[in-house]
């Protein structure tokens, strides 16, 4: 019968029998790990480059093409500070350096800053947890193409002079049709659009990976501090990414359909702007803080020969300084004449993020202090850092008191402040997390005496470029000025900063070129070259396809330093462990105690992720030249990639066992221990990527409603214009919806008790009940005496009623598979995942539709007063 084990997309069927998992050691070159090396080796040549769903090899180009990014941010920075270095320079034009400065923002900060901490992640998490891949590898694959190819679409208009020139946080109006006419702002928009669903689908496969695929025994007060900081960002871009995809795509409806969101015009509020951006963007601060925080608390240590001091606070602050980050988006608004108690409340705020910053600043000292330290270049790096991160967080805290930020707005102390965090905080923990892991990427050691060299080059230099950028703000220059007058005060600060900057430049450029060479000659590297504790360090430099023969079980935060640090209890289990070796197959675990309680199939390598990422970027291509046959033909290829992705393959139970020659003589543990083989529910990978869906989609139609009553809420005008919402065609259009989604439990009941027909007759009427919503909800539309157009009103109607229609399409498609795979005999009592998956997800299509109508149909009445 036609089946998949367990996938890593939401309509892919499971199968549930059990399975004793064989516990033993698989010597090196013995024919079971000679058979691990042909299940997870990928392809040589173009055909494996292009199909892997190796996480290390997704890792490490993550952090090579934001390297590329890196080095073209720079490049856009030296020129810039060549144009600033003197008064009166006429080196570029403004147009161009409008240009310039909104590239090297959006370059820096979404090309470079957070994607080169997804490659550390990547590459890292599944050596770091014990296991043998991510939760989702081919979304893994899917997340690098499209951020490669987003990254592409920004850079492809720069040199034919239409490059994004509104600046990184692009605010409106100048950013609407009316004063920037040109595709500069319309490529930024997609571009950020297509970019925020490689950020979202990263985060997913982070969640999940960290929830469900970890070693036995690893529970989370065991985890490493990068996984938090990690695990913290990616809850935070599933939350905040879809208010600036929201924004961007409003922005681009403004500009090429013609609604009013923004339009003051029409009665639209340019501070909606700004709300949606700084909803994303303050904790974006934080998104590409917290992982490189974590970098440093894994590393450190390491060089101070004792684990880090105060674990679980720093752990609690990491989690707290993303919370409190997400109610501080206001402290960038401070002078947009907000009302005193506002300003008030978010000042407070913005003081209190401090405390859990200064936990982390008081445990690193207090490890290097209590410790022994050893001056290698990391540990150089991670000292740095520090330093860094109390001078960006200083000056944050000076500009969150709102008389000094009314005074220190859009001056280059704000920008000096931004370099400190978002670029000193960033890059000293990268270059040396990669010093440090580069013998386990590459199995070589990067140079050390020159390495010593080129790390004091960046740090003077990024003190000479940025920290006299604060003494020109304190003077009165203005942030986003292409040249200044002579007799203006600035002319020495911005001398010194161009030339540190040109010093922090050759210090990145050395750090490369050390890079490069020590990958082609560095000197061997052991499994285990600077003795560290992590699991990481367990394996062979660089680490086989497989991660681990045997999967590790663990009984402590630091598995090679057990016997050193005598903590007393239980040993892990490095060498002998569960061999899992029938297919791809890796560990599951439950969410926080970390027990072992699934085996999970793994996808095999595929073309699916890059075509996917290709047609994506090729619809927004489309966009962009507004070409409605070139867009419908990359959403056919869109959804032809995405059958291809989710269609069953055979089942687990017919795929031949391995030769008798490929299984070592092996002790397995008693029967009690058997493990379920991708099962269903909660051990599904599936359903915990649903989820996270699920949850980032209510946040995308949150952030919709927001803007509703926020722009209702500011308008002068009647609200809603042109009579009231029909409640009672509504409210009857809800009653299907809600039924349907009771048709859709019961089929799932029905296969369960294996009515195969029943089953399908539920579906069916289903989808028909779905269908009658959508023609309801279409006739409503055609009875409006307005169109999405006429006003601010039918521009947010439309838009929030359109972008449910779009999802309960998509559900009646995963609901018709659903019932094409009953009718196959695909699910049946055993196999029920992918209906458990898709009722979810059409569930959530119901519960959403809830809001709506309230805020649609009921709120009008309510504040009228009927």
């Amino acid at each position: 019968m036609p089946a998949t084990g367990n996938e890593d997309l939401a309509a892919v069927p499971t199968i549930t029998f059990r399975r004793e998992p064989e516990v033993g050691e698989v010597p090196e070159g013995s024919a079971a790990e000679r058979r691990l090396r042909d299940l997870w080796e990928s392809e040589p040549g173009w055909r494996g480059w292009l199909s892997t769903v190796d996480h290390k090899q997704i890792g490490l180009r993550y952090i090579v093409t934001a390297f590329c990014f890196l080095l073209l941010g720079g490049v856009e920075a030296l020129i810039m500070r060549l144009q600033l270095a003197r008064p009166n320079e006429s080196l570029l034009t403004p147009d161009q350096y409008n240009q310039l400065f909104t590239m090297h923002g959006v370059t820096m900060i979404f090309l470079y800053a957070l994607p080169v901490l997804s490659g550390f992640s990547n590459y890292l998490w599944p050596l770091m947890l014990g296991s043998r891949d991510m939760a989702f590898p081919r979304l893994n694959a899917l997340s690098y193409w499209v951020f490669l190819f987003a990254g592409l679409f920004l850079y492809v208009s720069f040199p034919l002079g239409e490059a994004p020139n509104a600046g990184w946080f692009n605010y409106v109006p100048f950013a609407s049709l009316e004063y920037n006419r040109g595709p500069n702002i319309d490529v930024y928009a997609l571009g950020m659009v297509l970019l925020g669903i490689s950020t979202t689908v990263g985060a997913a496969n982070f969640v999940v990976t960290l929830f469900r695929m970890r070693a036995d025994g690893m529970s989370i007060n065991r985890l490493p501090i990068i996984v938090w900081g990690t695990l913290t960002a990616s809850f935070a871009n599933l939350f905040a990414v879809p208010s600036v995809s929201l924004a961007f795509f409003m922005l681009w409806m403004d500009r090429n359909v013609g609604t009013h969101f923004f339009d003051v015009s029409s009665d639209g509020r340019p501070m909606l702007w700004q709300h949606l951006f700084w909803m994303f963007a303050h904790p974006w601060v934080y998104v590409i803080v917290l992982p490189a925080m974590g970098i440093v608390s894994d590393a450190l240590p390491t060089f101070c020969r004792r684990p880090i001091v105060a674990y679980a606070a720093l752990a609690v602050s990491t989690v707290a300084t993303m919370l409190v980050g997400f109610e501080v988006w206001i402290h960038h608004m401070f002078a947009t004449g907000l009302p005193p108690l506002a300003l008030a409340i978010f000042g407070a705020a913005s003081m209190l993020i401090s405390v859990p910053s200064a936990v982390a600043v008081f445990a690193w000292i207090a490890t290097i202090w209590l410790g022994r330290p050893v001056f290698k270049t990391p540990f150089l790096y991670f000292a740095g850092f520090v330093l860094m991160f109390v001078v960006g967080g200083v000056s944050g805290v000076m500009t969150a008191a709102v008389p000094l930020d009314w005074q220190l707005t859009d001056t280059y102390f704000v920008v000096a402040h931004l370099h400190y965090v978002l670029l000193g905080i960033n890059v000293f923990p990268v270059l040396g997390g990669i010093t440090y892991w580069f013998p386990k990427f590459t199995g070589r050691l990067m140079n050390e005496r020159f390495g010593k060299l080129t790390f004091w080059v960046v740090l003077i230099g990024f003190n000479v470029g940025f920290f006299p950028m604060h003494i020109s703000g304190l003077l009165g220059m203005p942030r986003r000025i292409y040249t200044y007058p002579e007799g203006m005060g600035w002319d020495l600060s911005n001398m010194v900063t161009t030339v540190g900057s040109f010093v922090f430049g050759a210090g990145v450029l050395m750090f490369v070129a050390n890079a490069l060479i020590s990958a082609w000659r560095g000197a061997r590297a052991g499994a285990n070259p600077w003795d560290g504790a992590g699991l990481e360090w367990s394996v062979s430099s660089p680490p086989p396809p497989y991660n681990f023969a045997v999967l590790p079980m663990i009984a402590s935060r630091h598995p090679l330093w057990e016997d050193r640090l005598d903590e007393g209890g239980q040993r892990s289990s490095l060498t002998t462990g569960y061999l899992l070796h029938r297919g791809r197959e890796t560990l599951g675990v439950s969410p926080l105690s970390g027990s072992a309680d699934v085996i999970l199939k793994m996808p095999e390598d595929t073309f699916t992720p890059f075509f996917l990422g290709l047609f994506s970027a090729l619809f927004f291509v489309g966009l962009l030249v507004r070409s409605p046959a070139f867009v419908l033909a990359m959403t056919a290829a869109c959804a032809a990639a995405i059958v291809v992705w989710l269609w069953p393959r055979r089942s687990l139970a017919q795929r031949e066992p391995p030769p008798a020659s490929a299984r070592p003589s092996l002790a397995t543990q008693d029967a009690d221990a058997t493990l379920p083989v991708g099962s269903a529910g909660e051990h599904s990978g599936g359903w915990w990527g649903v989820l996270t869906l699920v949850a980032t989609e209510a946040c995308l139609f949150g952030y919709l409603i927001f803007s509703y009553l926020y722009l209702g809420a500011q308008t002068h005008l009647a609200w809603p214009p042109g009579g009231m919402p029909k409640v009672g065609i509504g409210a009857l259009n809800t009653g299907f919806l809600l039924l349907s989604s009771v048709f859709v439990w019961l089929a799932e009941r029905f296969v369960r008790k294996r009515r195969k027909l029943t089953a399908i007759a539920a579906m069916l009427i289903a989808v028909a009940l779905g269908i009658v919503f959508l023609l309801i909800q279409m006739k409503e539309w055609k009875d409006h005496p307005y169109g999405l157009t006429a006003h601010l009103y039918g521009s947010l109607y439309f838009t929030i009623t359109g972008f449910h229609m779009a999802h309960v399409v998509v559900g009646l498609v995963v609901l018709v598979v659903m019932t094409l795979w009953i009718a196959l005999g695909y699910l049946d009592e055993r196999r029920t995942a992918p209906i458990t998956i898709g009722g979810l997800y059409w569930h959530f299509v119901d519960v959403v539709w809830l809001f709506i109508f309230t805020t649609l149909y009921l709120s009008p009445f309510i504040l009228r007063g009927r």
